[in-house]
Protein backbone atom coordinates (compact mmCIF):
# COMPACT_ATOMS: atom_id res chain seq x y z
CA UNK A 1 0.00 0.00 0.00
CA UNK A 2 1.53 4.07 -0.77
CA UNK A 3 1.92 6.10 2.12
CA UNK A 4 0.08 8.76 2.84
CA UNK A 5 -0.47 11.77 0.58
CA UNK A 6 2.79 14.40 1.20
CA UNK A 7 2.16 16.53 4.77
CA UNK A 8 1.06 20.11 3.99
CA UNK A 9 -1.18 22.74 4.99
CA UNK A 10 1.27 24.40 7.07
CA UNK A 11 3.51 27.86 6.75
CA UNK A 12 6.92 27.70 6.34
CA UNK A 13 7.58 27.81 10.19
CA UNK A 14 5.34 24.26 10.46
CA UNK A 15 1.91 25.69 12.11
CA UNK A 16 -1.02 24.88 11.00
CA UNK A 17 -2.11 27.99 8.19
CA UNK A 18 -5.27 29.83 8.15
CA UNK A 19 -7.94 28.68 6.23
CA UNK A 20 -10.65 31.34 7.30
CA UNK A 21 -10.17 34.51 4.56
CA UNK A 22 -12.87 36.49 2.61
CA UNK A 23 -10.37 36.14 -0.57
CA UNK A 24 -11.55 32.66 -0.38
CA UNK A 25 -15.52 33.30 -0.56
CA UNK A 26 -16.91 32.03 -4.07
CA UNK A 27 -18.32 35.02 -6.35
CA UNK A 28 -21.81 33.23 -5.68
CA UNK A 29 -21.97 33.42 -1.96
CA UNK A 30 -19.95 37.11 -2.02
CA UNK A 31 -23.50 39.29 -1.95
CA UNK A 32 -24.78 36.56 0.53
CA UNK A 33 -22.04 37.30 2.77
CA UNK A 34 -21.65 41.02 2.26
CA UNK A 35 -25.36 41.21 3.08
CA UNK A 36 -25.20 39.58 6.28
CA UNK A 37 -22.09 41.35 7.03
CA UNK A 38 -23.74 44.69 6.58
CA UNK A 39 -27.32 43.55 8.16
CA UNK A 40 -25.62 42.85 11.26
CA UNK A 41 -22.97 45.77 11.23
CA UNK A 42 -26.63 47.85 10.80
CA UNK A 43 -28.57 46.02 13.40
CA UNK A 44 -26.21 46.73 16.30
CA UNK A 45 -24.13 49.41 15.13
CA UNK A 46 -21.15 50.01 17.63
CA UNK A 47 -22.65 47.76 20.35
CA UNK A 48 -20.78 45.07 18.05
CA UNK A 49 -17.68 44.20 18.43
CA UNK A 50 -17.00 41.29 16.11
CA UNK A 51 -18.72 38.73 14.32
CA UNK A 52 -18.35 36.14 16.71
CA UNK A 53 -20.42 34.43 19.10
CA UNK A 54 -19.43 34.25 23.01
CA UNK A 55 -15.85 36.35 23.12
CA UNK A 56 -14.94 35.38 26.80
CA UNK A 57 -15.36 31.70 26.37
CA UNK A 58 -13.22 31.69 23.01
CA UNK A 59 -10.25 33.54 24.24
CA UNK A 60 -10.36 31.04 27.39
CA UNK A 61 -7.50 28.74 28.47
CA UNK A 62 -10.12 26.04 28.33
CA UNK A 63 -11.07 26.21 24.90
CA UNK A 64 -7.69 27.52 23.13
CA UNK A 65 -6.98 24.48 22.09
CA UNK A 66 -10.61 24.06 20.36
CA UNK A 67 -12.96 26.30 19.70
CA UNK A 68 -10.50 29.20 19.77
CA UNK A 69 -8.10 26.87 17.80
CA UNK A 70 -11.41 26.56 15.13
CA UNK A 71 -11.70 30.20 15.16
CA UNK A 72 -8.18 31.26 14.55
CA UNK A 73 -7.91 28.62 11.62
CA UNK A 74 -10.82 27.90 9.72
CA UNK A 75 -13.29 30.84 10.48
CA UNK A 76 -13.31 33.89 8.62
CA UNK A 77 -13.79 36.93 10.07
CA UNK A 78 -16.52 39.39 8.21
CA UNK A 79 -15.88 42.69 10.33
CA UNK A 80 -14.48 44.01 13.72
CA UNK A 81 -11.33 42.92 15.49
CA UNK A 82 -9.94 39.68 14.25
CA UNK A 83 -9.98 37.68 17.65
CA UNK A 84 -7.51 34.82 15.93
CA UNK A 85 -5.13 37.68 16.06
CA UNK A 86 -4.82 37.19 20.54
CA UNK A 87 -4.72 33.54 20.20
CA UNK A 88 -1.27 31.32 19.82
CA UNK A 89 -0.48 29.25 16.73
CA UNK A 90 -0.86 26.15 16.12
CA UNK A 91 0.75 23.09 14.91
CA UNK A 92 -0.67 19.84 14.33
CA UNK A 93 0.07 17.98 17.51
CA UNK A 94 -1.62 15.58 20.13
CA UNK A 95 -2.76 18.07 22.37
CA UNK A 96 -4.57 19.81 19.26
CA UNK A 97 -5.45 16.18 18.22
CA UNK A 98 -7.01 15.29 21.79
CA UNK A 99 -8.68 18.70 22.61
CA UNK A 100 -10.24 19.41 19.54
CA UNK A 101 -11.85 15.48 18.95
CA UNK A 102 -11.25 13.46 21.84
CA UNK A 103 -14.84 13.41 22.80
CA UNK A 104 -15.92 10.92 20.90
CA UNK A 105 -16.24 7.93 23.60
CA UNK A 106 -18.79 10.97 25.32
CA UNK A 107 -20.36 11.54 22.32
CA UNK A 108 -21.48 7.80 21.18
CA UNK A 109 -24.29 7.49 23.87
CA UNK A 110 -25.65 10.91 22.67
CA UNK A 111 -25.40 9.41 18.87
CA UNK A 112 -26.96 6.32 19.83
CA UNK A 113 -30.33 8.51 21.40
CA UNK A 114 -30.34 10.31 18.26
CA UNK A 115 -30.50 7.41 16.79
CA UNK A 116 -33.30 5.66 18.18
CA UNK A 117 -35.56 8.20 18.59
CA UNK A 118 -35.16 9.46 14.87
CA UNK A 119 -37.85 8.59 12.45
CA UNK A 120 -38.13 5.08 10.49
CA UNK A 121 -37.07 6.41 7.54
CA UNK A 122 -34.28 7.11 4.59
CA UNK A 123 -35.14 10.72 5.03
CA UNK A 124 -34.86 11.08 8.59
CA UNK A 125 -31.69 9.35 8.57
CA UNK A 126 -29.79 10.58 6.11
CA UNK A 127 -28.85 13.96 8.11
CA UNK A 128 -27.73 11.33 10.68
CA UNK A 129 -25.47 9.96 8.24
CA UNK A 130 -23.59 13.09 6.98
CA UNK A 131 -22.95 14.63 10.34
CA UNK A 132 -21.92 11.44 12.37
CA UNK A 133 -19.78 10.48 8.54
CA UNK A 134 -18.16 13.68 9.08
CA UNK A 135 -17.19 13.58 12.47
CA UNK A 136 -15.23 10.02 12.44
CA UNK A 137 -13.75 10.96 9.42
CA UNK A 138 -12.04 13.95 11.27
CA UNK A 139 -11.41 12.11 14.02
CA UNK A 140 -9.90 9.62 12.62
CA UNK A 141 -7.60 11.94 10.72
CA UNK A 142 -6.49 13.80 13.87
CA UNK A 143 -5.92 10.38 15.14
CA UNK A 144 -2.68 10.15 13.01
CA UNK A 145 -2.41 14.03 12.50
CA UNK A 146 0.39 14.56 14.39
CA UNK A 147 2.31 11.31 13.08
CA UNK A 148 2.01 12.88 9.69
CA UNK A 149 2.95 16.27 10.42
CA UNK A 150 -0.19 18.39 8.39
CA UNK A 151 -3.44 20.05 7.99
CA UNK A 152 -6.27 19.73 5.47
CA UNK A 153 -10.31 19.61 5.38
CA UNK A 154 -10.77 18.35 2.58
CA UNK A 155 -12.55 14.45 4.04
CA UNK A 156 -11.04 12.27 1.16
CA UNK A 157 -7.64 13.69 1.78
CA UNK A 158 -8.21 12.94 5.20
CA UNK A 159 -9.60 9.40 5.20
CA UNK A 160 -6.35 8.61 2.79
CA UNK A 161 -4.11 9.97 5.25
CA UNK A 162 -5.82 7.93 8.32
CA UNK A 163 -6.16 4.63 5.78
CA UNK A 164 -1.92 5.16 5.54
CA UNK A 165 -1.76 4.51 8.91
CA UNK A 166 -4.68 2.13 9.93
CA UNK A 167 -4.75 0.01 6.69
CA UNK A 168 -7.56 -2.75 8.26
CA UNK A 169 -10.11 0.73 8.99
CA UNK A 170 -9.37 2.75 5.77
CA UNK A 171 -12.14 1.08 3.79
CA UNK A 172 -14.39 2.24 6.60
CA UNK A 173 -13.10 5.74 6.92
CA UNK A 174 -13.15 5.75 2.97
CA UNK A 175 -17.02 5.41 2.65
CA UNK A 176 -17.56 7.61 5.49
CA UNK A 177 -15.56 10.07 3.87
CA UNK A 178 -17.78 9.58 0.84
CA UNK A 179 -21.25 9.45 3.10
CA UNK A 180 -20.11 12.71 4.32
CA UNK A 181 -20.90 14.61 0.97
CA UNK A 182 -23.54 11.86 -0.32
CA UNK A 183 -25.59 10.83 2.44
CA UNK A 184 -27.73 7.87 2.68
CA UNK A 185 -30.25 6.98 5.20
CA UNK A 186 -29.36 3.76 5.61
CA UNK A 187 -29.68 2.02 8.79
CA UNK A 188 -27.00 -0.22 8.79
CA UNK A 189 -24.73 2.65 8.51
CA UNK A 190 -25.89 4.37 11.72
CA UNK A 191 -25.54 0.96 13.83
CA UNK A 192 -21.87 0.09 12.51
CA UNK A 193 -21.08 4.14 12.92
CA UNK A 194 -22.21 3.29 17.03
CA UNK A 195 -21.88 -0.23 17.44
CA UNK A 196 -17.95 -0.50 15.40
CA UNK A 197 -16.30 2.16 13.92
CA UNK A 198 -16.77 4.98 16.63
CA UNK A 199 -15.83 2.35 19.53
CA UNK A 200 -13.14 1.44 18.13
CA UNK A 201 -12.08 4.98 17.01
CA UNK A 202 -12.94 6.38 20.89
CA UNK A 203 -10.33 3.35 21.78
CA UNK A 204 -7.58 3.89 20.10
CA UNK A 205 -8.01 7.77 20.41
CA UNK A 206 -7.88 7.33 24.23
CA UNK A 207 -4.97 5.50 24.29
CA UNK A 208 -2.87 7.05 21.77
CA UNK A 209 -4.08 11.14 22.69
CA UNK A 210 -6.29 10.79 25.40
CA UNK A 211 -9.28 12.02 26.27
CA UNK A 212 -10.58 15.84 25.92
CA UNK A 213 -10.14 18.09 29.04
CA UNK A 214 -13.46 18.87 30.85
CA UNK A 215 -14.94 22.10 30.53
CA UNK A 216 -16.26 23.84 33.74
CA UNK A 217 -20.24 23.20 31.72
CA UNK A 218 -19.60 19.66 30.66
CA UNK A 219 -22.49 17.55 32.58
CA UNK A 220 -21.39 14.97 34.82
Amino acid sequence: MSGPPVPHGLDAEGFIAREGSLARVQDAFRPVVAAARDGLSETFGGRLHSGYLSEGRLLSEAERYDMGWFLACLCTPLFGDDLAGRLPRYRPTPRLARETNGDLAALLPRWRERIAGAADSEEARRPLVRFMSRHLVRTGFTLVMPRWNGWTSDLAEMAEVFGAYHPRRAAQIRVAARYGHEPVGNAAILRGYVEDLGPWLAGEYARVHGQKTRRPDDSV
